[in-house]
Order: structure tokens, then sequence, then C-alpha cells
């Protein structure tokens, strides 16, 4: 008889993952917290709003264009609590490494944390190293803990209405298309580097400019297919976007057109989904254009009550379709 196992695909933020976490984690850790999260948990303690995440990090090639493992982690931790509209404090952060590591190669990746905490201001306050055999580790993986303070509340996929509109902060599959022309040698016309950037600048220009945020997300494994998908369904709503209007560079659409991808479902890792009220649209434009980040930021669409649950792509030849969840083994190991 053959027993069940665990595919690579449930690790690629698509449907797979979604099943997996629903039909096992959810169905054993059963609580109303866990059952809520979204990129971090939102608790109370004392009164105050504070927002909770973990996040593991076993990206391959441990080093590429733009950034490595280190900055991915601090990056992606820091990005997690602020999707919650909450200003980044503390994180922990545990290495696994394997021995043999290089020794300049673990320095190199631990100062590109220490830059990018800066960025955010948040400090690592505990952490743990564990040195395991050669082969028990494929050269390091970092796991990271991040607690913020709740500055904007209600910020949630819950908050969907009809009207709202969709603004995506950045080109969108930059940080796969890299992982991917590193990993597999692919050469490049032009130099493609990562998006991976701490967005919480950004987040906090918007919370302190007034604008009317409904819902934020890190659109990374299963990329922006996946976020505007999850939106849907959670606040049964139907999710229209112009594909003229979402940002993606030359060597990201050259990549897909080869090896037969879908630009929406490559992961970001410095690339958030925003979904605003109605008529706050330039007001959240006008704030991220002046970030060198999200000077890209585009306007992509509307919320509408078309077909709920359902996310539909407007092609420029004046065709839709619909943009569905990502399914199957997308790239593993992209962060």
């Amino acid at each position: 008889m053959n027993k069940k196992r665990v595919t690579l695909s449930q690790g690629g933020g698509g449907e797979e993952t979604s099943s997996l976490i629903k039909e096992l984690f959810f169905r054993y850790f059963d609580n109303q917290t866990l059952l809520k999260m979204e990129d971090a948990a939102v608790l109370s303690l004392n009164s105050k709003k504070i927002a909770f995440t973990t996040d593991s990090f076993t990206v391959s090639p441990i080093f590429f264009n733009g950034g490595n493992i280190g900055k991915l982690a601090i990056a992606g931790t820091v990005n997690d609590i602020s999707m919650m509209g909450a200003k980044p404090l503390y994180l922990t952060c545990s290495f696994m490494i394997e021995e043999g590591f290089l020794y300049e190669d673990l320095e190199i990746i631990v100062k590109s944390m220490a830059k990018e905490l800066k960025v955010s201001k948040a400090l690592i306050v505990a952490g743990d190293t564990k040195v395991v055999p050669k082969g028990s580790v494929d050269g390091l993986f970092i796991n990271t803990s991040g607690i913020g303070e709740v500055l904007k509340e209600g910020i949630s996929a819950h908050n969907l209405k009809s009207g709202d509109s969709i603004i995506i902060s950045n080109e969108v599959g930059n940080h796969g298309a890299c992982i991917l022309a590193k990993r597999e040698d692919i050469e490049l016309e032009l130099e493609l580097k990562t998006d991976c950037a701490t967005l919480w600048p950004m987040v906090e220009a918007l919370i302190k400019g007034g604008v009317k945020i409904k819902s934020l997300r890190d659109a990374t494994r299963g990329g922006l297919s996946a976020v505007l998908n999850e939106w849907a369904e959670t606040s049964d709503v139907c999710i229209e976007v112009d594909e003229d209007k979402i940002p993606v560079a030359d060597e990201v659409k050259g990549i897909c057109e080869m090896l037969g991808f879908e630009p929406y479902e490559f992961a970001n890792e410095g690339t958030m989904a925003i979904c605003v009220q109605e008529g706050d649209e330039k007001k959240t434009l006008d704030i991220l254009k002046g970030f060198k980040e999200t000077q890209k930021a585009s306007y992509i669409g509307k919320v509408t009550d078309s077909y709920r649950q359902k996310v539909i792509l407007n092609t420029p030849w004046g065709s839709s379709r619909y943009l569905e969840p990502p399914k199957g083994e997308l790239l593993p190991r992209i962060c």
C-alpha cells in the first residue's frame, strides 16, 4: 500500500499549499487566531495590538543578483509584519549551517542582514545557531520570527468591497525570474535583479498620508495571482485587472515566454499588492513613486461583483480570461 507523501508542489504557495495548511495544520492547531492569520497574526497584548510572524528561508542559490539569503530573511519577515499595518520592532533569527560552509560567506550574509535591519530600525534580540554534518543541510537555512506594533488597525483580506482599487507597488516576477535565471544559467541581454527590499518605509508613508488602506499583501510565493485569488475568495468578491497595466520587466517576459511560465505566478520579495478605497488611487501612487523601490507602482484594476471569488484578467486585445490560482509544482526553494 502506497503511503501519501509530501510533494514539492505543496510548498509552492499555490492551491496545493493552501490545501496542506487547511487540511492538516488548521485541523490540529485549530484556533480562531490561526484561522484569521494573513501575513502575520494580529494579537492583543495589554490593550495594544501587535503583529507576530515567523518564516524560514531555504533559497537556492544562496547568493543572487541584488541579494542573498540573509537580506531575504530580514526583508521577508519585516514585510510580513508591515502588511498588517504594524511597525517592525524585534526579530529572532536561527541559523542552520552545514559543516564546511565558508566563514567569509557567512560573514557577508550576516553583514547584509545588519544593513537591511537599518531600513526598518528593527532589532534582532534573540537567536540560535546549529551546525549540522555535511549533507544534512544545503549550505545554510535561516528561520526568523518578528513582532511589530500595529499602527493602522483593520487592514485585512476580509475588507474588499466592490469599487475598491487594486495597486501593485512594482514590477511583478523579478525575484522568481532572477532565481530561475541564476539557477539554470540563463543568459539575459539585460541585467535582472531581485526586487528584494524592505517595504515598511512605504507602508508607513501610506499610513501617515491618510490613505484608506483596505488590504496589503507581500506577493511572495505564488506571486500576484495567489494574492488576488486569496483576496477574491476571502472577501467573496470579483477582482478585475488589466494585463497592460501590470508592470512586467522585459527579462521576466522573455523567461516566461521561453519556458512557458506565467509572470503573475512568479515570486516577489519586495513588491506588494495594495487594495485602497475608491478615490485614493492618486494619493497612493504619488506616495509610492516617492521611493526608489516603488517608482513603478501602477493602478491595475478594480474590485467588482461580476464573478464572485474569481479573478479576471482583461487582455489588451479586448478579451478576458480567469487568472487562476497557481497550481502544480512551481519553482521550489524560491525564498
